[in-house]
């Protein structure tokens, strides 16, 4: 029996972070603050609502797309090195974010955003995972403080949006990005300490296990993604028949058989897919899609519902999402409590089952509802996923070997904003005919995509089941934590 005292933060992990959580505040601050400026953005760049699908989307499909060579790069070359590289990048396509003339500089601006977030999201999570790699519980506490930062930033986007948008203008949503990135960069290299391990520090050998870069499976699944996106975007406005939407179609389903094929073949697959051979990481990465899909699709349409079928001003939109960052809030710190005592599968059950409660309830809102009909599901929703995330994240970790961390992250999280990224096109399309946004299309549309949500999230239940109930405690490291480099000495260091 371990008789040593229960494993606490050290100031040096507590530094660690904060310092990672702002690469992932930032990353998913700009997944919905755009949302909430859609109106005003659209109006300003004379962009309609396709348009407006693709501002979005250019950021989360190059945020999904690079996310697994990122997670490789952070592998090979050190994730505290491709973490400052991705703050860099993000905060000057912020600047050009903030400066865009028309929506054709936007939407390339949003997509190199995507890119530097892409850098961050992995390998904040790497350095978090080496951080305390010695304890499963620690690292479930961890990994819950991690994934409310980033879930309140996602549920506070439109409230932040809506303020910076009355005070300054939509541009302001862009370029509050730069102080931060500023003080994050900082952090980092005061805070973050150089990995020692081999892997990081020196090129891989053949045998060193950290694989390479694959330039065709990227190629390929930019392809796929992309093709995919765009042929569901365009759909409801040129129809199924058009060529554009359906030979986007037939190019999606092309590239992703040739990337399956190529990932079988190549010495060093940019997606290892021995990984899917683990129940536990299939399940969890399917459940991530599924939770991002009805999210972040929701998020896009309740905006044009706030705006276009109430008539709220983007202040108004923004502050009546304002109870999904409290939802948000308790329900991740809760979560590690809740995986450390009863593992990952009851919070993935528990958390599937809220949100499509809260989903079920939307599905009734019409233009005229009072804002307090609301409440219910804006609390329901994020806290359903605030129980959920965490857990997932965490069993996705505890299934594969501590050197694989950034790889595992960036195939969970490359998941999750595919999915968001589909589920912004499929529901946006509901909302909209014809690039109309009048009050009873996008009324009739929240509807529907409420009700696929609910049905999405009753199939997530499926699959939390099939996470094994003790994921988070398996394939502990044997790798001293970061703390311990710095001198101080884990509680459990004997263990």
């Amino acid at each position: 029996m371990n008789t040593s005292p229960a494993p606490r933060f050290t100031p040096a992990l507590a530094r660690v972070l904060a310092t990672v959580s702002v690469g992932f505040v930032v990353t998913q601050l700009d997944v919905t603050i755009v949302n909430i400026a859609l109106a005003k953005i659209g109006a300003d760049l004379r962009a309609n609502v396709t348009g407006l699908q693709w501002i979005v989307d250019a950021y989360t499909l190059a945020f999904a797309v690079l996310m697994l060579s990122a997670g490789v790069l952070g592998d090979r070359f050190g994730a505290r090195r491709m973490f400052a590289c991705g703050i860099a990048l993000f905060a000057a396509a912020s600047l050009v974010c903030g400066l865009a003339t028309d929506a054709t500089m936007l939407v390339a601006a949003r997509a190199v955003q995507g890119m530097g977030a892409a850098a961050m999201l992995p390998n904040s999570l790497a350095l978090l995972n080496e951080a305390c790699r010695h304890d499963p519980k620690l690292r479930a506490r961890a990994v819950g403080l991690w994934t409310a930062a980033g879930a309140i930033a996602i549920a506070a986007g439109p409230v932040i949006g809506g303020l910076l948008i009355a005070g300054f203008g939509w541009r302001a949503i862009f370029l509050v990005n730069l102080p931060i990135c500023v003080l994050g960069l900082a952090a980092t290299f005061a805070w973050v300490p150089q990995p020692r391990d081999a892997a990081a520090s020196h090129p891989p050998s053949a045998t060193s296990g950290v694989r390479g870069i694959d330039p065709a499976g990227q190629l390929l699944a930019i392809v796929a993604l992309t093709a995919f996106t765009g042929a569901v975007i365009e759909w409801r406005p040129l129809g199924l028949m058009h060529p554009l939407v359906g030979g986007g179609f037939v190019l999606a389903l092309i590239a992703a058989v040739a990337f399956v094929v190529t990932e079988r073949r190549v010495d060093s697959p940019m997606l290892p897919l021995a990984f899917f051979a683990n129940r536990t990481f299939s399940a969890a990465v399917l459940f991530g899609i599924c939770v991002n899909l009805t999210y972040y699709g929701v998020v896009f349409v309740l905006s044009l519902y706030l705006q276009h079928a109430r008539g709220e001003t983007p202040l108004q939109a923004g502050l009546a999402f304002l109870p999904l960052t409290g939802g948000f809030l308790v329900s991740n710190v809760a979560s590690g409590w809740v995986v450390g005592r009863f593992g990952a599968r009851v919070p993935m059950i528990a958390g599937a089952i809220t949100a499509a409660l809260g989903y079920g309830l939307l599905h009734f809102a019409q233009a005229a509802s009072p804002l307090w009909m609301l409440l219910a599901p804006f609390l329901l929703i994020p806290s359903g996923m605030g129980l959920a995330v965490p857990a997932m994240t965490t069993a996705v970790l505890a299934s594969v070997d501590g050197p694989r961390a950034g790889t595992a992250s960036a195939v969970l999280n490359t998941a999750r904003q595919a999915g968001g990224a589909i589920g912004v096109a499929a529901f946006g399309a509901l909302a909209s005919a014809s690039d109309s946004t009048g009050a009873a299309h996008v009324v009739a549309g929240l509807q529907l995509a409420t009700l696929i949500s609910s049905c999405v999230l009753l199939c997530a239940l499926g699959l939390a089941c099939l996470v094994h109930p003790d994921a988070h405690a398996r394939n502990q490291p044997n790798n001293r934590p970061c703390e311990e480099r710095n001198g101080a000495r884990p509680a459990n260091a004997s263990k």
